[in-house]
């Protein structure tokens, strides 16, 4: 039998062509059908895309697909995430200008999609770094600085003496700037932020709404936002006219509290140097905190250094002084950024007393054993009953935690309140390749947004990059100097651009209105089409872009721009393709081009295996032996177009109603495949066992009487394999539809529907036998393959008894009424 090889080169082009002809990817704003939008997350164009990052884009176009045949009015956009450090650290390097550098990698980014066979709407394509997009970026900020949501403060930052700029938390390797190797340091400047702090108690509300999310996500926003129910205490600082206030949320261990601790940048910190007799060693180590990186003094693994003030507090519980010390690793944006420090019950406490000498007082009782806190090799932070504790010894912990916040407020020396770990979103970047902040600075007028009607405030392109990484756009004067839009006096321009969080805060929407140079978005059209309807991406962004995004949409909700409240109904994160055991990247010299393999194998080639690699919400192994392996199975789709009269010709009655079933069992369980959590990887495995049925029948004797169904029944399954194949391996399932007679494209056909009464399979009861002796019954389907049979009764639990570990040495099958299993 001739076996012509799956000619994919010629077919693949030749659809692609045909689906951009006919537009099929272009959401038609006008029709009535059911909107869906599916939306993948838009990505950074850093270059080469690889096997790894198809996952997401052939996940996304899959889903699309299915959705066409579902009848849906899809709206599948794609853009680009394009401004950021990479774009300036290649102009310095190659001296390349970002923009050039960006687009030159869009482009062939954009060839890669289209080489994967994957379907967009490229009228709505948008780019984060064109006038037209961060044009509207700068609205958004306008619009959330007229609700009195973005303001400027002094933050601090990671900051390179070296090269003399802001470095962000990546940039910072083993706490030394990844550029020059300086040791990073924190340095305290005025910066720009969002105060995404008023709308915590909402983004961990609204976290109900959504259901569809993965459950670990939310988990993920809620640990992240960190609301904390405790208690805000007051304590007299002995000698100064002032309190200061900590906030815990182990009330109940009050009385074991030997010491408090500030936050080097406490204001309260330079009153103090002001009065001491040792303030050259205190301003010392603030100087030496203030050097270290963030994440130096967030670390566990590095050692806590502090030093003590001479100051004492008084703990208002028991009117006991204790001493107050500086450390670093108390944070001032961490809550009050005084600590009550409680050695006994809290493991960073304890470190911190043994190493200097401190003391440690236990004040919760471990119920099975006595704690001796000479003896103690940790804190316990366990339950237990309170002691050392005044009124409050000999009840439990839990119980002393309401009594004492009660004793607090009836007294007026503290009260009940709740925290949050989440901090105000720094929008400032000391960088040129952002959107510029739309703020001018005027010696009259003070703080002045540019008019909405002066928008976009441009880049300009004729910049000098410095080897040392600094902003061009402070020595511009061409850009700095303008006009106060209030006073018409000489003023200056902020210098400072947005963090590229904040343009792929609002992607989503600007795809509905992409080309349209008045507005932002069109609100009615956004209204209809928001929610998006899928959210695909990888679990990396479950944190900052989803918060974000989450909370720009409730800023336009209460501005009333969006009916919506939540901007992503559901979301799926898939997993990683990793290669050798590592996530593919150039260092590690893992990475698997797809170009290589396309050229080889095709492109439902690698979309096919990509899909059934594995589940698609885990990582998996990529396995070049699997590549072939489904180039393989495609090449056993194209030969069912020679196989069908072939297999009409073989078929009896019986095998009808088994393909028959096999065929509508498919169907049922792709769909459910899909809409249950998108397991490509077993929806594909389905169509594989349809094929295999088929190919089953080709090669069995040939029927003692043809059957007058065996042509519809034959041809309807191998229609099927075409119509469900082809969100996966769209190119090949088109060639197979058409070569079969059909005039329209898949994509113009419904999705298949299985019927109920082919489920339903007649049975039979068969004996078993081994070596000639009865030893069981089993129910089956009339119309198993003798493989399948096979598989069924070697199952049966009787059987594996009765076998043991014996070795089978032959199997014999009477049709439709025994089996006999011979065994040594």
């Amino acid at each position: 039998m001739a076996r012509e090889v799956y000619p994919f080169e010629t077919i693949e082009q030749r659809w692609q062509a045909f689906w951009k002809e006919r537009r099929f990817f272009e959401m038609d704003e006008s029709s009535m059908k059911e909107k869906y939008y599916c939306l993948v997350m838009f990505p950074y164009p850093s270059g080469d895309l690889h096997v790894g990052h198809g996952r997401n884009y052939i996940i996304g176009d899959a889903v699309a697909r299915y959705q066409l045949m579902r009848g849906k009015n899809v709206l599948s956009p794609m853009g680009w995430d394009a401004f950021g450090l990479p774009a300036e650290n290649a102009a310095i390097k190659s001296k390349t200008h970002p923009r050039d550098w960006t687009l030159k990698n869009i482009k062939r980014m954009k060839a890669q999609l289209e080489s994967w066979g994957c379907g967009y709407d490229w009228r709505r394509e948008v780019t984060a770094c064109e006038p037209d997009y961060y044009r509207w970026t700068q609205w958004v900020f306008l619009k959330l600085y007229q609700k009195g949501l973005a303001y400027k403060k002094m933050g601090a930052v990671n900051w390179c003496p070296s090269c003399q700029t802001v470095l962000a938390n990546e940039q910072v390797v083993a706490g030394s700037c990844e550029r020059c190797d300086t040791k990073v340091g924190l340095k305290d400047l005025e910066q720009w932020f969002f105060k995404i702090t008023d709308y915590a108690e909402r983004l961990l509300k609204d976290l109900d709404l959504l259901a569809d999310w993965p459950e670990r996500v939310r988990v993920m926003q809620r640990n992240w936002i960190g609301k904390s129910i405790g208690v805000e205490i007051d304590f007299p600082v002995a000698g100064f006219d002032r309190k200061l206030t900590c906030f815990t949320t182990r009330v109940d261990t009050i009385f074991g509290a030997t010491y408090m601790v500030l936050a080097p940048e406490h204001p309260f910190v330079d009153e103090i140097i002001v009065r001491s007799d040792k303030a050259d060693r205190l301003k010392k180590f603030v100087t030496e905190v203030k050097a270290q990186s963030r994440i130096d003094r967030e670390s566990q693994e590095v050692e806590k250094k502090g030093i003590d003030t001479g100051v004492r507090v008084i703990n208002p519980m028991n009117n006991r002084e204790i001493p107050l010390w500086l450390a670093d690793y108390v944070l001032m944006d961490y809550g009050t950024g005084a600590v009550m420090a409680v050695p006994a019950h809290d493991q960073r406490d304890f470190e911190f007393a043994r190493k200097y000498g401190l003391p440690v007082e236990v004040v919760i009782q471990n119920e099975a054993r006595d704690l001796d806190p000479r003896k103690m090799k940790e804190a316990y932070v366990d339950d237990g009953y309170m002691a050392n504790s005044g009124r409050f010894s000999d009840i439990s912990n839990r119980e002393g935690m309401e009594s004492i916040a009660d004793f607090m407020e009836a007294n007026h020396v503290g009260r009940r309140a709740e925290h949050v770990k989440l901090r105000d979103w720094l929008i400032s970047r000391q960088r040129y390749w952002g959107a510029p902040i739309p703020i001018i600075y005027c010696e009259t007028c003070g703080i002045v947004p540019v008019p909405e009607e002066s928008l976009p405030v441009l880049l300009p392109h004729a910049v000098d990059f410095k080897p040392t990484g600094t902003s061009p756009l402070k020595e511009m004067s061409e850009f700095t100097e303008t006009t106060c839009p209030r006073c018409g006096k000489g003023a200056r321009r902020e210098t400072d651009t947005m963090d590229t969080f904040v343009d792929s805060s609002w992607y989503y929407l600007r795809y509905l209105s992409a080309g349209d140079g008045t507005r932002a978005f069109d609100i009615g059209l956004v209204n209809r089409w928001l929610p998006v309807d899928q959210y695909i991406g990888g679990v990396e962004h479950a944190i900052l872009h989803l918060l974000y995004s989450r909370f720009i949409t409730k800023v336009l909700y209460d501005l009333g721009l969006v009916n919506f409240k939540e901007p992503f109904q559901r979301l799926f994160t898939q997993g990683m393709i990793i290669k050798d055991g590592a996530k593919m990247s150039k260092s590690k010299g893992n990475v698997v081009a797809p170009d290589i393999l396309i050229k080889k194998y095709g492109t439902d080639t690698v979309r096919l295996y990509t899909l059934f690699v594995g589940p698609p919400e885990k990582d998996a192994e990529w396995n070049d032996r699997g590549v072939e392996g489904a180039f393989r199975f495609l090449n056993r789709v194209w030969r069912l177009l020679e196989l069908e009269g072939e297999i009409v010709r073989r078929v009896s009655a019986d095998d009808l109603k088994g393909i028959r079933h096999r065929t509508h069992f498919t169907i049922k369980k792709i769909t459910d495949d899909i809409e249950r959590g998108f397991q490509f990887n077993t929806a594909i495995s389905s169509i594989m066992e349809l094929v295999n049925e088929l190919y089953a029948r080709a090669n069995q004797g040939p029927a003692a009487v043809l059957c007058k169904e065996a042509p519809a029944v034959i041809r309807e399954a191998i229609q099927t394999v075409a119509l469900l194949l082809s969100p996966f391996a769209p190119h090949i399932a088109e060639e197979v539809w058409s070569r079969i007679g059909n005039g329209e494209s898949v994509l113009e056909t419904p999705w298949p529907r299985y019927q109920q009464v082919f489920l339903e399979l007649e049975k039979i009861t068969i004996g078993v036998q081994i070596n000639s002796k009865l030893r069981a019954r089993i129910e089956i389907d009339a119309s198993l393959t003798d493989e399948a049979l096979k598989e069924a009764v070697l199952a049966d639990e009787k059987v594996k008894q009765h076998l043991g570990d014996k070795i089978i040495k032959d199997f014999f099958i009477v049709p439709k009424k025994l089996v006999n299993i011979v065994i040594q």
